[in-house]
């Protein structure tokens, strides 16, 4: 049986390790059963932005008449754009595999296939058993799909399939309120299909309150929302008929030329042979880790969606850096998240990092008391002016005892790079003194941020 230093499951997030180890002169194996690079280069982060991006064009265009500027989109061929984002996704995917094939790292095995653990330290894949002094488990996750009945059968599509989708769609219908049924949701809409959003309750779950209100009102304006439950899914003649139930009980049937079920995600852990094992997960299939990042045997460490700490390709990258550290670079620290962000690349755009305010409230926490909040909003900025902008704003929460900022929430245009205002502020510890004595660029979008900032300093001096 083949012995390595470090056998890495998952070729996404872990290369943080395999690739790095093999470097080192160690004796690395990394197995993968899909293609290579994981869900953010295959079928996640990657093709989505490459998709939302001419989306966001479009929006763009149609929004060019509030500037007094006449234009319109003449065609779309979406399909010429889904083969290109395909296209450049799977030339970078083979790139990769290439470089594990000619063994660019002599150190590095590549194995294209199935693992399934057989014992604590022994996995099969292809057919053959291999071991190594430390493994690490980066798996990821997949859509999960919700037991509606009559679902299951249909053509309908998950993320993965939306993304490979050449076929032009006049009528789309969308389970989810959450990141991928919004983003997607957008980037079809935006591209010439007409969209219905069936939501259980409410947009973004997660984000900060006065983000979900002013997000799921500006979304309904551009397209289609039902907020019910969903009853049942047919599929006849070539068409999907959803039977949905709203929360006065009334029944209706929503007619579409395909169905996108994006209802929340599973971890990838169930097929990989872990009641071979002593690797103990949770009710959910999370593995369950300490904080170095090693599962319930000694010797075998896990990183990234398939734990659940977070579910961002930043996240595990973080995780997988860390990983490498502990094990090969001698550190013995437990892992210390720095904050942690987000965001959401749909119509309007969300960002956040932080404490949501829902957070604050839930851990008995009084604004005034224990948290300041300053707000502003886009169109109360020059550059918010030249926009035109008619929503969006930054939500700043700051330590009421400390003036640290703790949380910050954008919605509106470019705010996943706005957020990087609040990212670096937090990361360095900075406190509100600090926002208000740098100097702004004027103008430019940030001094909305300043201006939340001001807008705190405000609440600030009429509490104290």
């Amino acid at each position: 049986m083949k012995e390595y230093d470090v056998i890495v499951i998952g070729s996404g997030g872990g290369t943080k390790i395999s690739t790095p180890a093999a470097a080192l002169g160690f004796k690395a194996a990394i197995i993968e059963k899909d293609r290579v690079g994981g869900t953010c280069l295959n079928r996640g982060c990657i093709p989505s932005k490459m998709l939302i991006h001419p989306a966001n064009v479009a929006t763009m265009i149609d929004e060019a008449k509030k500037f007094d500027i006449k234009t319109k989109i003449e065609s779309v061929n979406f399909a010429k754009i889904v083969k290109r984002i395909s296209e450049t996704v799977d030339n970078n995917s083979n790139a990769i595999e290439n470089s594990y094939r000619k063994k660019n790292l002599k150190k590095l095995d590549f194995y294209d296939g199935h693992a399934k653990f057989v014992a604590d330290n022994i996995i099969e894949v292809n057919g053959k058993k291999i071991t190594a002094k430390k493994i690490v488990i980066a798996t990821g996750a997949r859509p999960s799909i919700p037991p509606i009945e009559g679902l299951k059968g249909t053509p309908y599509m998950t993320s993965t399939e939306a993304l490979r989708n050449t076929k032009n769609i006049k009528k789309l219908l969308v389970l989810g309120g959450g990141y991928i049924a919004c983003e997607l949701g957008h980037a079809y809409g935006a591209l010439g299909s007409e969209v219905h959003m069936i939501v259980r309750s409410i947009f973004l779950r997660n984000e900060d309150k006065d983000v979900r209100e002013q997000f799921a009102k500006v979304f309904a304006e551009r397209y289609k929302v039902h907020y019910a439950s969903t009853e049942k899914v047919e599929y006849k003649n070539k068409e999907f008929l959803v039977t949905i139930k709203d929360k006065n009980g009334k029944i209706k049937v929503l007619k579409g030329d395909a169905l996108l079920v994006a209802t929340g995600v599973k971890p990838n852990t169930d097929q990989l042979g872990l009641e071979n094992t002593n690797i103990k997960v949770n009710k959910k299939g999370f593995i369950i880790v300490d904080k170095y990042m090693k599962t319930t045997v000694s010797n075998i460490y896990s990183i990234g969606d398939c734990v659940g700490n977070y579910m961002f390709r930043h996240s595990v990258n973080f995780e997988g850096e860390y990983l490498f550290n502990q094990l090969y670079k001698g550190k013995k620290d437990k892992i210390k998240y720095p904050p942690m962000p987000h965001a959401v690349f749909s119509y309007p755009e969300v960002a956040g990092v932080g404490f949501t305010e829902d957070e604050l409230i839930a851990a008995g926490k009084e604004e005034g008391q224990d948290y300041i909040v300053g707000k502003n909003t886009y169109s109360k900025s020059a550059m918010g002016m030249a926009r035109l902008s008619d929503h969006g704003f930054v939500k700043l929460i700051f330590d009421a005892n400390n003036r640290k900022l703790i949380g910050a929430h954008i919605i509106g245009e470019e705010a996943a790079t706005m957020c990087h205002h609040a990212i670096q502020a937090m990361t360095l510890g900075a406190k509100l003194d600090d926002l208000l004595h740098m100097i702004y660029i004027h103008p430019a979008l940030p001094e909305i941020f300043r201006n939340a900032a001001r807008k705190a300093r405000e609440e600030f001096d009429s509490w104290e």
